[in-house]
């Protein structure tokens, strides 16, 4: 498969219409259509159902469009990383983050960088810490900001000088709001929206002294935003972490802690042995020093 191809499908795919796509691509409709026919023969499949205004992708095509756009990103980073300035440090940097406060102290830093270096740049994806780390074993990012508890054994990493703290999202006007924390039996009969990660579904289950299974879980989420709408309109309390949602002035929701109080430690993680670019490593370098300063102040 060419790399050419695949930007031609991915383009058909995105307009449901070859002529379109082809006015997109300055291609004539025979030609690309021919790619096309092409590209089905060589993975022998097809790719797209045809209608007389509209093609819609197959189960097969709806899987390469997923698996085209990692590879051509992939491959338009390792262009861009081959084309720095081995003189003038630019280029770009790629972060991948869960939900958390501790991003600011990853903020900091690459203020600080860029105000160095003008022509580094930073591109942020947001995802739990499966999203990350399938991103950082496809090289589609660099560094990805993860929470306690995690696999790192295939990374390297720094921990973060920043814990986050678990407790209930909740509406204002709910039973548990008047709680200054908040304790297992309190949820017992609670409907409760809960991460999908799994090792944060083990964390959880400990602190609740059984399966979580075992609680009336009426949703997952993967971010913690649309869960807090479906906390909005009265659904159900989601676990999560403090910090993420705004629940001050006229919010009508709260954040109450767990009790036992229940901490997560925060890490930059990359793979191992990974070659870095300049910029990349520039970033490393500040983000040792700014934590070294950090701790120093502070302890």
């Amino acid at each position: 498969m060419e790399i050419r191809v695949l930007r031609y499908f991915i383009a058909v795919a995105y307009e449901e219409n070859i002529s379109s796509a082809a006015k997109q691509l300055h291609l004539t409709q025979p030609t690309l259509s021919r790619q096309l026919r092409d590209l089905e023969t060589e993975l022998g499949t097809t790719l797209f159902v045809r209608g007389n205004r509209k093609v819609t992708l197959t189960d097969e095509g709806i899987f390469l469009l997923k698996k085209a756009k990692e590879i051509v990103e992939l491959a338009d980073k390792t262009e861009a990383s081959l084309k720095e300035s081995k003189e003038i440090i630019s280029g770009d940097i790629y972060i991948g983050g869960g939900e958390t406060d501790a991003m600011r102290f990853i903020a900091r830093t690459s203020k600080e960088l860029i105000e160095n270096y003008p022509g580094i740049r930073f591109h942020l994806y947001s995802g739990n810490a499966d999203d990350i780390k399938s991103k950082l074993d496809s090289g589609l990012i660099d560094f990805g900001v993860v929470i306690e508890p995690t696999d790192k054994q295939k990374y390297d990493y720094i921990q973060l000088p920043a814990t986050d703290v678990w407790g209930v999202l909740m509406r204002r006007d709910s039973p548990l709001a008047n709680k200054q924390f908040i304790q297992p039996l309190d949820l017992m009969d609670k409907p409760l929206l809960i991460s999908r990660q799994t090792t944060v579904s083990n964390e959880l289950s400990g602190w609740l002294g059984q399966n979580i299974e075992n609680f009336n879980i009426v949703g997952t989420y993967n971010l913690i935003y649309n869960a807090a709408l479906m906390v909005e309109e009265n659904i159900g309390y989601a676990l999560c972490l403090d910090k993420l949602i705004n629940t001050s002035g006229n919010s009508n929701l709260c954040f109450k802690p767990f009790h036992p109080r229940s901490e997560a430690n925060l890490n930059i993680i990359w793979k191992k042995h990974q070659v870095f670019s300049k910029a990349a490593n520039k970033f490393l370098d500040q983000l040792r020093n700014n934590i070294e300063l950090y701790t120093s102040k502070n302890s």
